[in-house]
């Protein structure tokens, strides 16, 4: 057994070294972000802010929530609007790590939050933006583990909770690696409120002490479609003719885009006046996409261009930010990416939610819980491969009264489910805001 001064001194030899390799990866870090420029150039700007080095907010004090991305910033977007109902008073400080999370906060939230991007894990960096931002407050959404990011603002007396925490086998045993350090970053956290039992349980079994531990549910069922958006996706479908069939593949990545072209080839032959709706996950790839549907020989025309989908209208790209829930409310069919590959799937409930029968891969390891709830449903069907994916499509496309069934089955499994930010919202006033 490892004593408590002789653990303590461990803990704190690996922070060191831990800190010291980051220094040194500085330029890689820098030469990654110029890199990752070339497909998307706002990786380019707002440099310092990662280094913990902006103008501080006219108001401090308040809540300060991190989202990494995309998905985790979309999914936040109930909490802190339940969060603004019942704190109107509080200032509230949203990081992110990606631009994409970064235009998703500011296009939702405009000037009613402060928004600077996630300093980088070094302790002055983190030292500067809590300085500068002063929480009372730190919320991380889903799992979010940087040791000094939790240890500096443990010093500052700062409690931290874990939203919609999601802790998978494989993070699990990855985290465990790390050993007694492990121990240390859990021990800073005041609470975990889990999307679900085995993600509790793994918290538990990586380290976290039982009384910290609570599980209001997933917060992603909470989200709550646009008013207006399903008249105004009725209203463009019509333009395109509602018995049109229509498929979408939304949230793609390198390696679907190519197999689900393929795949509307055999759709076409069945239902010539087939459209598919690609949407590409990352908006750096969007070119990338355009010169494959290009290459496939469709006629295709792309949202950002403006120009009207006709009857000869075979691919319609999805390349704008913001619409991907509009998109799904023009289809027939929902197929959602990371999931032909091994990338782990991203969110079924969207496309549930306006009433679209979802289509899925076998890489669905980030959404376990909410995959097996559609699927047991019948909202949801999870394929093997591109040729079972071709056969669902058909028989979907082919079945309208069994296509509807099945959407209705999304719609109301969302409705049961709801409920996790409330929960969340009343852990926070119980125990960190007087």
């Amino acid at each position: 057994m490892i004593g408590p001064m002789l653990k303590s001194f461990i803990q704190s030899v690996f922070r060191w070294i831990y800190t010291i390799i980051l220094v040194f990866a500085i330029p890689a870090i820098l030469l990654r972000l110029w890199w990752r420029g070339f497909k998307n150039p706002a990786y380019r700007s707002r440099w310092l802010e990662r280094f913990g080095m902006f103008k501080a907010p006219a108001q401090s004090g308040g809540l300060w929530l991190h989202a990494v991305s995309l998905g985790e910033s979309i999914a936040a977007i109930p909490l802190i609007r339940q969060f603004q109902q019942r704190f109107p008073d509080t200032p509230i400080t949203i990081t992110t790590t990606t631009p994409t999370g970064s235009a998703c906060i500011q296009s939702t939230f405009g000037n009613e939050v402060f928004h600077v991007y996630c300093p980088y894990d070094f302790p002055w960096s983190i030292q500067q933006f809590l300085k500068r931002v002063r929480p009372r407050l730190l919320i991380l959404m889903e799992t979010e583990l940087w040791l000094n990011c939790l240890w500096v603002s443990k010093q500052h007396n700062i409690p931290i909770m874990i939203a919609n925490g999601r802790l998978s086998p494989k993070s699990l045993i990855g985290y465990k690696r790390l050993g007694v350090m492990i121990q240390k970053m859990l021990d800073c956290i005041h609470i975990v409120a889990a999307q679900s039992e085995r993600d509790g349980a793994n918290f538990i079994a990586l380290g976290l002490a039982p009384d910290r531990l609570q599980v209001p549910g997933n917060i992603k069922f909470d989200f709550s479609i646009q008013e207006g958006l399903t008249q105004d996706a009725s209203v463009l479908r019509a333009t395109w003719g509602k018995s049109r069939p229509v498929m979408i593949a939304a949230s793609t990545h390198a390696g679907e885009e190519a197999q689900i072209l393929t795949v509307f080839k055999a759709v076409l032959a069945q239902f010539p006046d087939a459209l598919l709706i690609v949407v590409p996950r990352h908006p750096e790839r969007f070119t990338l996409v355009e010169t494959m549907i290009q290459d496939a020989g469709y006629s295709w025309v792309s949202r950002r261009s403006g120009l009207a989908v006709t009857a000869e209208t075979q691919v319609f790209l999805g390349d704008t930010l913001g619409e991907l829930n509009f998109l799904y409310a023009l289809a027939d069919v929902a197929f959602v990416g990371g999931s032909l590959v091994p990338i782990g799937g991203h969110n079924t409930l969207e496309p549930a939610a306006v009433g679209v029968p979802i289509i899925v891969g076998p890489h669905t390891h980030n959404f376990v819980e909410i995959t097996a709830l559609l699927s047991a449903c019948g909202a949801l069907v999870q394929v093997e491969n591109s040729t079972a994916l071709l056969q669902t499509i058909l028989y979907w496309l082919s079945h309208p009264e069994k296509r509807q069934a099945a959407g209705d089955f999304g719609k109301a499994a969302i409705e049961k489910n709801r409920g996790a930010v409330s929960k969340i919202i009343d852990l926070i006033q119980d125990h960190f805001i007087p």
